[in-house]
């Protein structure tokens, strides 16, 4: 059953037949060559979200936010759909705002690639563009801004809150991972960014195997280039955060993210964006420590909103090393 599937047994809202049926069942893919050194007994396996319709992870809590929203009759009367992102997030409220013809409003970081800029600009989004310096928090506060000063124009989607985000994973990636891996899970390990991926996976697979491991990872500094993702410590912590299943977070360095990227591209064929370099330096350093176990992380978005960064594609990295 998919996230959209049971959905629909609530209210018939979305048609089966459209752009949001295709979001989820995404790849569970094995990495090879970059885990040959672990015990031969050891296997770490990511989700490759780049297949959802909208190129993210993000898809699946944008949806269900969304249908929640009309189930709920949140966004009747020409409301717009507000909220703060870094740049995944609003592709995926703006790719099915356009296909369910709900009006978008978005606070983004005047950082963001402009690959995604491009991208939100392209799918008619409106983008008010805040402080680069202020990151993700800055959007945050902008959007909660303008949702207490036009409360009838916007519905504040409020990602960071919504207990719809990590719903979508609940409902969606956790079975999915318990489906894909026959059961075998053994470890868990995502980033923090609203937290919604962790907390919704990690609940559900904690549920049906209760002696699996679910870890989190998180910049090793409050100013970092792990684009979507938050230093936890120094920065507003959503509500649907729970520290009790993160755990204390592993802690992984922009450089070492930017050199899995291009390790990722040269020596498993596959083209993902600094998130995904992250999560897989995260899941090779558990899976270092085990002489047994299949890791599993989630790869959230693919490369291509990341090509304008011309320093990491040039990254000085021998064709196989490693």
């Amino acid at each position: 059953m998919t996230l959209l599937d049971f959905r629909l047994t609530e209210s018939n809202t979305i048609p089966i037949d459209s752009l949001a049926s295709h979001v989820g069942n995404t790849p569970l893919l094995p990495l090879h060559r970059l885990t040959r050194n672990l015990s031969p007994q050891t296997k770490v396996f990511a989700k490759a979200e780049w297949f959802n319709p909208g190129g993210s992870v993000k898809d699946r809590p944008a949806l269900n936010i969304i249908q929640n929203a009309i189930i709920n009759g949140d966004l009747k009367k020409g409301k717009r759909l507000l909220d703060s992102t870094s740049g995944n997030m609003g592709i995926s409220y703006a790719t099915f705002g356009a296909a369910l013809g709900i009006p978008v409003t978005l606070a983004v970081p005047a950082s963001a690639s402009s690959e995604r800029i491009s991208i939100l600009k392209a799918l008619g989004a409106e983008l008010i563009l805040t402080d680069p310096l202020e990151g993700s928090d800055g959007a945050i506060l902008k959007a909660r801004e303008l949702a207490a000063e036009f409360p009838d124009r916007y519905w504040y989607a409020n990602q960071y809150n919504n207990p719809a985000n990590w719903q979508a994973h609940y409902l969606s990636t956790g079975p999915e991972i318990l489906a894909q891996t026959n059961g075998r899970v053994t470890h868990f390990i995502t980033g923090l960014g609203t937290s919604g991926t962790l907390i919704g996976t990690g609940r559900y697979l904690h549920e049906k195997l209760p002696d699996v491991k679910i870890l989190s990872f998180q910049p090793d500094a409050p100013f970092h280039g792990l684009e979507g993702l938050k230093h936890m410590p120094t920065s507003i912590q959503p509500g649907i955060y729970d520290e009790s299943l993160a755990g204390t977070p592993l802690e992984v360095k922009t450089e070492a993210a930017h050199e899995m990227v291009i390790r990722l591209a040269r020596e498993e064929g596959l083209f993902v964006g600094i998130s995904s370099g992250a999560a897989v330096v995260a899941a090779i350093e558990v899976a270092r420590e085990l002489d047994e176990g299949v890791v599993v992380t989630v790869l959230p978005d693919a490369g291509y909103k990341y090509l304008s960064d011309k320093a990491l594609w040039e990254f000085p990295l021998p064709l196989g090393e490693g």
